[in-house]
């Protein structure tokens, strides 16, 4: 048996490990093993390393059943078993129907088979609690990817390919044998005699990946014979690039967004003086953090919000994000928000005909304080009040009072001006957000007169002069709105 090409290969992937942090003494890893080339000199490389005294790594071998090609599946499934055993390393078996899945997901087959392939690499990997689950990924399925997302028209996190090590589920998916072509872990089996199987499946180019080693990649090789090297090459060094964007984002993140119970917002000032690159990303940051697939996290939906921001004009816009989800300007703040026009909008109506009272404002933190007492002019200096407080003439009111949300066509007749006014104009002039609005409640007399809109203005009616004897004061009481 010819040792040499492995004991290259395991010093490779020791060394890689090393690098990239992949493992640490004792931690307990799931290897998942087809059957095929790639995953069986998987095994056998970590077999070799696991027994090594400065690593003491324990193995599991995790195979999974599809279900595609009936006896052969079951064949490969046992073909794996009886290596596991060989090598002493504990094995499990997933078995799943996946044609089944595909008609109840509405899935593909690669997808279908995908998903139901990790779910259960992570139930043994709990089972075992396994610090990382290793996979077969090698230096030409990187090739293959990343020719298949620059098809697709990804960004830089796509073209970066596959990682060698990504966090997911409380469990590190690790691909120690990325930088490794697959010639060369072919060459090791069949040098060293060690066997495996080979997935039929494989060879039909129906499947897009298929299709891309087996006819695209040959065919621009033409061009270029180091095409697979180059397409890694490029994986490598926009990776790392993409990385230091992504500390960059994270850290602009921390300085510029606010996270207000679920809604995320910036300033548009700030936002506009950083690099298109790094407003794009901090978009994209931001999606992520909200109930969104990520996959719906297209350039264009980042583009129109980003442009949207950066434009000189102070306005007012609102963009469906799906899923309930949309991205608003208000002036001079973008918020991304989960369905605002829901149940926040839902109208509301309190009668007040009694004093003292308070009433609470539905789906916000305010409150109102209704007091009536005595006048005593020597204690009452109007200029004094702040916006969150109001008085009235309570002889001149119209009872029972009422606390009520914002209707259509809503005015008021202002105090200091001759004449009334549109709330949604008031609105506009005091620059409260589209999204805030629903939150601000008007106070009414008998005959729906608006007499006060909290935070904001009063109405002529019921002004308190000299002669006023009872005095009705009201209180919003928390922050003011913004």
């Amino acid at each position: 048996m010819n040792s040499r090409v492995m004991h290259r290969l395991v010093e490779q992937v020791r060394q890689i490990g090393y690098e990239e942090s992949l493992w640490s003494s004792g931690d307990c890893i799931v290897v998942a093993v087809s059957g095929g080339p790639d995953s069986v000199a998987l095994l056998h490389i970590l077999h070799q390393l696991a027994a090594e005294p400065d690593l003491k790594l324990q193995l599991v071998c995790a195979h999974v059943n599809h279900g595609f090609r009936g006896a052969e599946s079951d064949e490969e499934a046992e073909f794996v078993r009886r290596m596991a055993s060989e090598l002493g390393i504990p094995f499990e078996l997933g078995v799943y129907d996946i044609p089944a899945y595909m008609k109840e997901s509405g899935h593909g087959a690669q997808l279908a088979a995908r998903e139901k392939r990790y779910e259960f690499l992570h139930i043994v990997a709990e089972k075992y609690k396994a610090n990382a689950i290793a996979l077969a990924h090698h230096a030409d399925d990187q090739a293959e990817t990343v020719l298949m997302r620059i098809m697709r028209g990804s960004g830089t996190s796509g073209i970066a390919g596959m990682r060698m090590k990504r966090r997911e589920k409380n469990v590190e998916l690790i691909r120690p044998l990325l930088r490794i072509y697959k010639n060369d872990l072919i060459q090791m089996c069949e040098k060293t005699g060690i066997l495996y199987v080979t997935d039929s499946t494989n060879l039909l180019p129906k499947y897009a990946r298929n299709a891309v080693r087996l006819d695209v990649l040959p065919f621009l090789g033409q061009y270029n014979s180091g095409l697979t090297e180059s397409l890694n090459r490029l994986a490598e060094v926009v990776g790392a690039e993409d990385d230091f964007l992504q500390q960059k984002a994270e850290q602009v993140y921390q300085e510029l967004v606010f996270d207000e119970g679920g809604i995320f917002s910036f300033k548009i000032e700030p936002f506009v003086a950083l690099h298109a690159a790094l407003q794009r990303r901090l978009i994209k940051l931001i999606l992520n953090y909200l109930p969104l697939g990520t996959e719906d996290n297209d350039f264009t939906k980042i583009e129109a919000i980003r442009k949207g921001a950066i434009q000189n004009l102070t306005t007012t816009w609102s963009l469906d994000l799906g899923g309930g989800l949309r991205c608003m300007r208000e002036y001079d703040t973008i918020r991304f928000m989960l369905d605002p026009t829901g149940n926040s909008g839902l109208p509301y109506t309190y009668l007040v005909k009694h004093f003292p009272a308070e009433i609470s404002v539905p789906n916000t933190e305010h409150c109102l304080r209704f007091t009536r007492y005595r006048a005593n002019m020597g204690s009452i200096s109007l200029d004094e009040l702040g916006d969150e407080e109001a008085v009235f003439d309570a002889d001149k009111l119209l009872y029972p009072l009422t606390v009520r949300s914002r209707l259509p066509g809503d005015f008021m007749k202002v105090i200091g001006l001759n004449g009334s006014k549109k709330v949604k104009d008031i609105f506009i002039d005091a620059k409260i957000p589209p999204s805030s609005r629903s939150q601000i409640p008007m106070v009414t007399d008998a005959e729906g007169q608006i007499i006060w809109i909290p935070g904001l203005r009063r109405s002529e009616i019921a002004t308190v002069s000299q002669h006023t004897t009872s005095v009705l004061r009201i209180v919003l009481d928390t922050r003011r709105f913004n």
